[in-house]
């Protein structure tokens, strides 16, 4: 089936997270920490600290940093207490953005958030304001010129809930976030790599901007991105390369 996300956006997503890597430590951290204390400090029997030491080995943090902050957040060492919390809104032409934080001061991170959407022409929104225009998913990405029919036979077989090829020729496979890692891995192991895996908030469709209403965006979702308790931001706007 044709779908409607296009291999430029993804590529461009992953250039801004390659931008801010300098500063993926310090998210990276609070990832581990939440999802240890939530789910206990055994990687095994954890999923989400499991991908959560993946990204902080691709930052190549070494592996007594992330011990350590395991501790921190299981109460074997004396830690900051991080909470998550979700903020949604409207960006221009009324683009919906979604905005993952973890933080140990709501007040001080809402007022930032609040902030930084009405500076740059947006507006945030009540919780629930936009989720639903989105789908939380596993999403794993190959590039146009990828065997179609190899990615489709084994991402299926593997248990993913869909397999979708853009018009430009990238294949997306789809997953429910419980089944990530699984269809991941076999697809790995069939010799099918990859050019983005992760776990995220899928549009259901998008807003093209272009021009100046695409510049006021890009500065919008670049001023959250910056805030020091914002983990990730998710959005449904198009925008050129």
């Amino acid at each position: 089936m044709a779908g409607h996300s296009k291999w430029a956006n993804i590529q461009h997503r992953k250039a801004r997270q390659d931008e801010k890597r300098q500063r993926i430590w310090t998210r990276v951290v609070r990832e581990i920490m939440i999802a240890a204390r939530q789910g206990g400090g055994d990687p095994a029997a954890n999923p989400r600290l499991r991908l959560a030491i993946e990204k902080a080995k691709a930052a190549n943090m070494p592996a007594d940093t992330i011990k350590r902050n395991i501790d921190k957040a299981t109460g074997n060492l004396e830690g900051v207490n991080y909470e998550e919390v979700r903020y949604e809104g409207y960006g221009i032409g009324g683009a919906a953005v979604i905005v993952d934080c973890m933080t140990d001061n709501r007040v001080r991170t809402v007022a930032e958030v609040r902030h930084a959407f009405s500076k740059h022409g947006g507006n945030l929104g009540t919780e629930g304001s936009v989720a639903f225009q989105f789908q939380h998913c596993g999403q794993i990405v190959f590039e146009p010129g990828t065997s179609e029919d190899k990615v489709m036979e084994v991402a299926l077989e593997a248990g993913a809930d869909d397999v979708v090829t853009q018009d430009d020729g990238s294949i997306e496979v789809l997953t429910a976030p419980a089944q990530f890692e699984a269809v991941r891995d076999a697809l790995q192991a069939a010799g099918l790599q990859p050019a983005m895996a992760e776990v995220t908030w899928r549009p259901a469709n998008t807003v093209v901007l272009e021009g100046e209403d695409a510049q006021r965006m890009q500065k919008l979702l670049d001023a959250l991105e910056d805030l020091d308790d914002v983990q990730d931001v998710f959005h449904n706007a198009e925008l050129p390369e």
